[in-house]
């Protein structure tokens, strides 16, 4: 008997062992990403269980319509930024305990943002458009899900501080941020 209830013992810790399996983020993740202004390239490289590291390249892209000197016309820019993320995905146990796919990182996250915006070219419709140089510090809340095996998207939103480098002809307007992003790409 005491046999008996020793294995019942052993099989019910073995079982509940097996339900309280540690998942962790993915080593190693690429991908393009495009939004309302802008696209993306990243890599997402795992650091711990629940952490990761995102690096990312690409274009930020903005809108404006100047109306005092001309007749409205809406005008475009397209300038590089590079993006270090460290971030933290709370609750990717939680995910695959409900039966949620976790695969290519898809769980909430809590993040830090370095985005950095060099003043190296910018793509526009205009003639003598640049953007600053400038850096951002951006705390972010976000989520990451997938569509399919190889489509995802991304929301997130952030409030934070940013700063221009001492330039001449820009108005030094260091303060805070928000950033909001939307995002749907293809994870390779």
């Amino acid at each position: 008997m005491n046999r008996f209830i020793i294995i019942l013992l052993f099989l019910f810790l073995w079982s509940s062992g097996l339900k309280a399996q540690n998942y962790s983020v993915e080593e190693s993740l690429y991908g393009i990403q495009t939004g309302v202004l802008g696209v993306w390239a990243y890599n997402e490289l795992r650091l711990a269980d629940e952490f990761s590291f995102r690096t990312e390249i690409g274009f930020d892209g903005g809108l404006w319509a100047n109306s005092f000197y001309s007749n409205g016309d809406m005008h475009y820019v397209f300038a590089p930024v590079i993006t270090l993320e460290p971030r933290w995905y709370y609750n990717l146990n939680k995910r695959a305990d409900r039966g949620r796919k976790t695969w290519n990182n898809a769980a909430n996250f809590l993040s830090l943002d370095i985005t950095v915006h060099p003043d190296l070219f910018v793509i526009s419709d205009e003639n003598n458009v640049s953007v600053p140089n400038q850096i951002s510090f951006i705390p972010k809340w976000g989520i990451k899900r997938n569509i399919g095996r190889h489509f995802g998207y991304e929301l997130g939103i952030g409030i934070g501080y940013a700063t221009y480098f001492n330039e001449k002809n820009y108005y030094d307007s260091d303060g805070g941020v928000i950033s909001l992003d939307l995002k749907i790409g293809y994870n390779f």
